[in-house]
């Protein structure tokens, strides 16, 4: 029965025998429903299996929590989910739990030990456990306790700038809203966020070039497309869903080209699982043109895109580039011309790793279209350079006049299910002055305007003693940032780190001196407070708001909901005498969505409008009216010293990436089946005239040991342990491997310019023969 639990394998488990076979040239297909099924079944049982799938992505079910991708506004189909997104459904739904019993059985030292995936086949935690002085393991600690014990912390701090609060992407709004607020009223806005680590590039360089950090397009538009650009970005497995979207705009006769490092099975092609085309005719080929450029060479490909398109002007006046609208909405065009008028395209193709061909294919689909949108995700935002690169892909789209127009735009693609909507909620160390002004008149309180630290800025000061207390509302935080080393440690140093958590994980067994672990209601269960069935509303990554609601039995009577979690500790840390009515706000989710609704621009009416069949969408003035609330008051040009990742001799540049079977920290297995492997993670994958350049063979384990110059000039080593080399299809000189595994490789210090994102695609590293 769906409410009969069942323990974890507690068993160690081998993650050491890999075997290697070829590589998928398409995604999904019969495959991946068996795969989804299987998996589903093992860690849900059938009934729940069919409870939780036929509601996932579905109007009055729960949005999936895995990744951003929207729903489509009319009719959905009977299974609105990929297979990732039925794993990550059995991953929070299973009937496996840590129970106060597992916690007596295994001492923090022993966890330590175990992989992040034998941690997380252990199933959803049960209680509200505490790791207390010299304690060796956790002991359970009743609710009211540990908000005591958090509220008194909070207290004894010398300031409220010694307490650091992080945010996963899987929170709802209406948490998020309250969780800002409880941080804000307490006094400072030390809010970093996942998105500090993935999409902060994007943000960073959008607002700069348009006035607001998301994406301008619907799923309408990248179907009604003519050319569609997928840049570092790999969709069959970080966002399949996204596939068939891709398939509709190919079927309407839309050019598609891929840019990455991989030839990633999404990219190649689609066997449509839910079509007789996908699973009898070999699906659909998705990119009509794959260009397989260098790690860090995207800013030279898009600048060398940028003077062709400006020659095929100067051959056709008039033809090319969109003067009307350049005029009209643009400023900054005659520098940004001149800049492009001195570009190298030599310099272009040894950057890139293309050729002059594939540079002028590119430009003349680009000069062809009249409707193009360019994606990209982690492949982009992740480098040194990565503001800059996404600037000039924008510049290309503002020379051609795609933005504000039906079936062009930008779509930065988000990876977790609710990022930007927290972002939106005030989930941000640097909001600005008309939320806070907002803020403070709603609730009669005064917030803090000195911006707080973001998540890089945050492991710094933990490090350096100016941080004390770690409040971690969901995700994985150690297995989610670089330097494991320094960050484990930084930790380590923390007072009191808190984890509201769904499942064990690796941040679990990195305490600081005192822990707590609260285990947290997820989205699939339901949400019942006083008999009265609550519902949350999450944000799209493309600004669709729309509720969400939980239909699964809890596994255990002591969850409590992010909401009431949040409320309970305000009304222990502040008192009753608060101006913010706390617990009104956990009886009744509607009176935060009032608030939101008085707070949150765009927000107006939400209560209402939440309600209808497909949600509502928020606001986006470059979408809706061409309008670009930048500094100009214009649509930016970007002017950018080109720059690229050369490899230094006897080295390689490295991209750490997502295996087929993981969604962020999230392992959901060991295969990575459209790479072809399988048992294992520890892998790093290599072209085959590199492995032999290099002195070793395929099947060799090596140490892979990063090289970094720090800003002194002095050469920083990092390396982790007993890889086995996969020859790969790659460009010479660059190699990738998954992460968290090589997390550690990634010196704090190595951020990009602007954003201070985590440089987790473009690392110098040496491969040495294990001995």
């Amino acid at each position: 029965m769906e409410h009969m639990t069942r323990t974890g394998p507690e068993s160690d488990i081998d993650e050491s025998a890999v075997s290697v076979t070829d590589a998928k040239s398409k995604a999904a297909g019969l495959t991946a429903v068996a795969v989804s099924l299987r998996r589903s079944v093992e860690q849900m049982g059938v009934v729940r299996t069919t409870r939780a799938l036929t509601r996932v992505n579905q109007n009055h079910g729960f949005d999936c929590p895995g990744c951003a991708w929207p729903e489509p506004t009319g009719h959905r189909r009977p299974a609105e989910f990929c297979e990732n997104g039925a794993k990550a459904v059995a991953e929070e739904a299973t009937l496996r739990t840590v129970d106060p019993a597992f916690f007596a059985r295994h001492s923090v030292d022993d966890l330590a030990t175990k992989t992040g995936y034998w941690l997380g086949q252990q199933g959803r935690l049960t209680h509200p456990m505490a790791l207390l002085p010299g304690a060796t393991h956790y002991t359970p600690i009743e609710w009211e306790d540990a908000y005591r014990l958090i509220a008194d912390n909070l207290r004894g701090l010398a300031s409220p700038n010694e307490a650091v609060f992080y945010t996963s992407g899987r929170t709802s709004n209406e948490a998020a809203f309250l969780y800002q607020l409880l941080v804000r009223s307490y006094g400072t806005n030390n809010l970093p966020d996942c998105s500090n680590m993935c999409h902060e590039s994007s943000g960073t360089a959008l607002t700069s070039a348009i006035g607001i950090g998301k994406g301008s397009v619907s799923i309408d538009d990248v179907a009604q497309a003519d050319l569609i650009i997928i840049a570092g970005q790999n969709p069959g497995t970080n966002h399949p869903r996204m596939l068939s979207v891709l398939e509709t705009a190919k079927r309407n006769g839309a050019k598609i080209i891929a840019i990455n490092p991989l030839p990633e099975a999404g990219l190649m092609g689609f066997k449509d699982p839910q079509r007789a085309s996908g699973l009898l005719r070999g699906g659909t080929e998705i990119a009509d043109e794959f260009l397989q450029i260098r790690i860090g060479g995207d800013m030279a490909l898009f600048q060398g895109l940028g003077r062709l398109l400006l020659e095929a002007d100067d051959a056709a006046p008039g033809t090319v580039v969109d003067r009307a609208f350049i005029e009209n909405h643009c400023a900054g065009f005659a520098e940004y011309e001149a800049h492009l008028r001195t570009v190298d395209l030599d310099t272009v193709v040894e950057a890139s790793g293309l050729t002059r061909a594939q540079l002028s294919e590119t430009a003349a689909a680009l000069a062809a279209s009249e409707r193009t949108i360019t994606c990209w995700a982690m492949g982009l935002t992740q480098q040194r350079h990565a503001v800059a690169t996404i600037e000039e892909a924008t510049n290309l789209l503002l020379l051609r006049g795609m933005i504000g127009k039906p079936g062009a735009g930008v779509c930065p693609v988000r990876g977790h299910s609710n990022v930007q909507g927290d972002r939106t909620m005030g989930i941000f160390e640097k909001m600005p002055e008309e939320f806070h002004a907002a803020l403070d008149t709603e609730f009669a309180i005064t917030t803090p305007r000195e911006h707080g630290f973001d998540t890089v800025d945050s492991i710094r000061a933990m490090r350096d003693g100016r941080a004390k207390f770690f409040f971690a509302m969901g995700g994985n935080f150690v297995a989610a940032t670089p330097d494991t080393e320094v960050t484990e440690a930084a930790l380590r140093q923390c007072d009191l780190t808190v984890q509201v958590s769904t499942k064990l994980n690796r941040s679990h067994v990195v305490p600081g001196r005192t822990a707590l672990i609260l285990p947290t209601l997820g989205r699939t269960d339901l949400d019942e407070h006083n008999g009265v069935k609550q519902h949350v509303s999450v944000e799209d990554s493309m600004s669709m708001v729309h509720l969400s609601t939980g239909r699964l039995k809890p596994v255990s009577k002591q969850l409590r909901s992010e909401v009431a979690i949040v409320c309970q500790l305000g009304a222990e840390l502040f008192g009753p005498a608060h101006q913010v009515p706390w617990a009104e706000f956990e009886n009744d989710y509607d009176r935060i969505r009032d608030a939101i609704a008085r707070v949150v621009p765009g927000c107006e009416d939400y209560n209402a409008r939440v309600r209808d069949r497909n949600g509502f969408l928020l606001p986006h003035p470059p979408r809706d009216t061409r309008e670009f609330h930048t500094t100009t008051g214009k649509a930016n040009f970007a002017v950018n010293e080109l720059r690229w990742v050369p490899t230094p001799v006897g080295r390689l540049i490295l991209q750490t990436m997502r295996s087929h079977d993981q969604y962020n920290t999230t392992i959901y297995g060991l295969d990575d089946r459209y790479r072809g492997v399988k048992g294992g993670r520890k892998v790093i994958f290599v072209n085959p005239d590199d492995i032999t350049a290099l002195g070793f063979t395929e099947g060799d384990h090596v140490n892979v040991v990063s090289e970094w110059s720090d800003p002194a000039g002095n050469i920083q080593e990092r390396r982790v342990e007993g890889f086995r080399i996969v020859g790969y299809s790659t460009p010479r000189g660059n190699a990738a491997a998954y992460y968290p595994e090589t997390n550690p490789l990634i010196p704090l210090d190595h951020v990009a310019e602007k954003s201070n994102t985590p440089v987790s695609k473009a690392i110098v590293v040496r491969l040495e023969r294990t001995s």
